[in-house]
């Protein structure tokens, strides 16, 4: 059947004909739309690494490779721990499939790339402290999906951390991350400029205040007290600069009105929501992703309720975050 429609076609091109190569906000709103042009060299950069103990697959235009041809069960060798660590601070984050660790051979793995942490706030595996355990089900709902940077309100939040997928739900449960040298780069120059020199406060109450009970409350803020890290950070094996706020951990930026902090912070961890940035990881059974802890962001989708949802994770201690 044939319609007629009276409506006058303007266009003779593509809307984005006469908008380039350039990203354009949306009013007053956070939101840009175009290509992100920035991510171009860096994108090509990492297409362009080459390995010796592994073969990697990008995942994510500036963050996320899948390295293959490793059994992360085995005695590695340094030169081959040397590249692996050279591939987490290249992609950010990496990810292994079919690695059935058991936990031994979690910590150990973990541990060749320096001291584990222990959580006071999240429960062990059973037998090894070193590793924190997230079981999910009908009961115990997933909260992790706001996106984060780990106990960015420790003096000296952890390096890395290496997370191991136990059992997985049929569908759902994914894990995303975020480049945030992108999200840095991406910035105005202005903002750079206001930002440069600032520092925010990081906090344990934001997140596990409830875990804490009322006559232990004194003893913990005396361990954990609030602390501050600079709002850009340089990375300690890359030299580049990314942000480094959260709204999980992040209660404010030192020295601002309380409705100037506020403010500027959304602008900055909006940043996080940039799918651009981001890659985002299926997990199956005995999956492995590990981290960069300074230069990725995360964000567990908690989309698979009341499935059951087990993983295992161990944590690399890292140094104080330098301007």
């Amino acid at each position: 059947m044939t319609t007629t429609d009276s409506t006058e076609i303007l266009a003779t091109k593509d809307p984005g004909h006469r908008l380039g190569a350039r990203r354009h906000s949306l009013g007053d709103s956070l939101v840009s739309v175009g290509p992100v042009t920035h991510l171009a060299a860096e994108r090509e950069r990492l297409a362009a690494l080459e390995w010796n103990s592994f073969t990697a697959r990008q995942l994510g235009s500036t963050i996320g490779a899948e390295l293959q041809g490793l059994d992360l069960r085995e005695d590695l060798s340094d030169e081959t721990i040397a590249e692996i660590r050279r591939a987490l601070f290249e992609y950010k984050v990496i990810f292994f499939r079919d690695q059935p660790l058991d936990p031994d051979q979690h910590v150990a793995f973990a541990g060749r790339f320096g001291e584990l942490e222990i959580h006071p706030f999240i429960p062990s595996n059973t037998g090894r402290p070193e590793l924190v355990r997230f079981e999910k089900s009908a009961e115990t709902g997933g909260y992790e999906n706001l996106w984060h940077h780990d106990v960015t309100w420790r003096e000296n939040p952890s390096l890395g951390a290496v997370l191991h997928a136990i059992e997985v739900p049929s569908v759902g449960g994914d894990t995303l991350f975020c480049d945030m040298y992108a999200a840095y780069d991406g910035l105005s120059d202005e903002v750079k400029e206001r930002i440069e020199d600032l520092t925010a406060a990081h906090d344990f109450l934001r997140a596990f205040g409830a875990q804490v009970p009322p006559e232990r409350m004194a003893e913990m803020r005396e361990l954990y007290p609030q602390v501050e890290h600079p709002v850009v950070v340089t990375h300690h094996e890359t030299g580049r600069r990314h942000l480094y706020v959260n709204r999980v951990f992040t209660s404010h930026i030192v020295g601002l009105e309380p409705a100037e902090s506020e403010a500027l912070l959304e602008l900055l961890c909006f940043q996080s929501e940039v799918v651009e940035y981001q890659v985002r990881f299926s997990w199956q059974n005995d999956s492995i992703a590990f981290w960069d802890n300074r230069g990725a962001q995360h964000y567990a989708s908690s989309d698979y309720w009341p499935q059951r949802r087990v993983m295992e994770r161990a944590s690399i201690v890292g140094g104080r975050p330098q301007r």
